[in-house]
């Protein structure tokens, strides 16, 4: 995977948020979460939380899996990135050493 996923933050602002004009205020107060945690989670602050991808599921009448999907994605993305070079593979054992 070559290009950085998209948060999970941005799809529920483009998405979500922007065509139906809310403003945080107002999401926050539909998904029963503050303005500060919305607002961190919109703008790429935090990750999506799976209580977070429950409430946003609920709201938009979709999966949590598909939102926590976006965010698995985004953090392998962010992982691999940092990459450990230090790792020895563990010797195979074939079925007769077993």
């Amino acid at each position: 995977m070559s290009r950085k996923p998209t948060h999970p933050g941005e799809v529920f602002l483009e998405d979500v948020m922007k065509p139906l004009g809310l403003s945080v205020t107002e999401a926050a107060r539909m998904l029963g979460v503050s303005r500060k945690s919305l607002s961190e989670f919109i703008n790429e602050k935090t990750a999506l939380s799976p209580g977070m991808a429950i409430r946003i599921s609920k709201a938009t009448n979709t999966s949590v899996e598909s939102w926590m999907n976006m965010q698995q994605k985004l953090t392998l993305w962010n992982a691999y990135q940092h990459e450990p070079k230090n790792v020895i593979p563990f010797p195979l054992r074939t079925a007769k050493e077993g």
